[in-house]
């Protein structure tokens, strides 16, 4: 059972390391060791999602499970395309974000599609913990812990061990979303062409644009990174719920390249035909500015009313403005604008503006636009 003063000290660490303004790789390589003082587990898994859509945009795996990649399309389709108790799509607007599957099926572990199917018999785990990165309004990733079958399964203690951590590790990947990209790191040129992916009824890649095959190169990728397509075999499984009807939203997620860049990726069922029933088209395309504004605002952890301000200033209005359209005075409008910069960590409206757009927009303003109406 994680308590005492072990348990004390590692929810004091992972709370310095999610305010330490880390990006996110060191932050999670931090903050999972830290949890296996409290919590021990033999492997490891840490996903970041979008907190629109809670569509996976990256895995990294620790322990036993680091760069044991071949399975992670399988895993993908299975946690998206069947929707359990446990699933990260559940714990992300769960009331408790923290679950163990030996606990929620009463020992019967069995019970659990994903662990009968895919976790027992390739890795041999006999019991999984998970935790929603969740700060109340947004999940913003999930971690999932596994033990051996001579293990002894999670405990209720560790599971609300788990769950206390949940505003933290969100904290640090908000933080680590949002961290500068390394100078020197330089994009590769924008394709040309739609970026196009269509996926055959075995669940594997059919064809893909020139484009598209660009775009996925860069997706990010490093030592504790699973595979990079991990992202679109969640797609494709999301896509199929869909498909059947038991989603009721298209599968779409915004991903951040190795580069800085942010892609908008979606995925959804091709009307059936006697040659390609079952296939799925995934399409990825260069986010606009509206797609990001509303991402990187919310990942700067503002209250309801800081991010009314903020996307106002983002479109240019002044505070006299924005006092009126929000019914506020203008003092207020100021202390609210005040905060916004504090958490953004600026002083202007004009770094501001850089803080939300420079990474992606602002150097490339005044290009010749393409024929899509973005830029070329």
């Amino acid at each position: 059972m994680a308590r005492g003063l072990t348990a004390e000290r590692v929810r004091q660490d992972v709370d310095v390391v999610a305010r330490a303004g880390l990006d996110l790789d060191e932050f999670l390589g931090e903050a999972v060791d830290s949890v296996r003082r409290a919590v021990p587990w033999v492997s490891a898994c840490v996903a970041t999602h979008d907190p629109a859509t809670h569509m996976m945009t990256s895995a990294r795996k620790y322990g036993s499970l680091r760069e044991c990649n071949s399975r992670d399309h399988e895993f993908g389709i299975v946690e998206y395309g069947s929707v359990e108790e446990t699933a990260f799509t559940e714990l992300a607007v769960a009331a408790v974000p923290a679950a163990g599957v030996h606990l929620v099926t009463g020992g019967e572990v069995e019970r659990s599609h994903r662990m009968a199917a895919f976790m027992k018999p390739h890795f041999g785990f006999g019991d999984e913990a998970r935790m929603a990165f969740r700060d109340g309004r947004e999940a913003w990733g999930a971690m999932a812990l596994f033990r051996g079958e001579d293990d002894r399964p999670f405990d209720a203690g560790e599971v609300a061990f788990l769950a206390s951590l949940a505003a933290p590790f969100a904290r640090g990947v908000r933080t680590g979303l949002l961290a500068r990209i390394a100078e020197g790191m330089v994009g590769s040129p924008a394709p040309a062409g739609p970026a196009v992916v269509i996926v055959g009824s075995d669940n594997q890649i059919t064809q893909m644009t020139p484009a598209a095959e660009q775009r996925l190169v860069d997706l990010v990728s490093g030592p504790h990174h699973g595979d990079p397509l991990a992202p679109i075999a969640a797609l494709i499984g999301a896509a199929r719920r869909f498909g059947r009807g038991d989603a009721g939203n298209p599968a779409r997620s915004r991903v951040r390249t190795s580069t800085g860049m942010w892609l908008v990726l979606q995925a959804g069922p091709l009307s059936a035909s006697s040659d390609h029933d079952g296939d799925v088209v995934i399409t990825i395309e260069e986010a606009r500015p509206p797609e990001i504004v509303a991402l990187v605002v919310a990942a700067f952890g503002l209250t309801p009313r800081e991010r009314d301000v903020a996307q106002l200033v983002l479109q240019g209005v002044d505070t006299k403005e924005i006092a009126q359209t929000l019914h506020l005075s203008s003092y207020t409008v100021q202390d609210h604008l005040k905060a916004v910069f504090d958490k953004a960590d600026v002083r202007s409206r004009r770094e501001l503006i850089a803080r939300v757009y420079f990474d992606q927009y602002v150097p490339r303003m005044g290009n010749q636009l393409s024929p899509s109406g973005w830029f070329a």
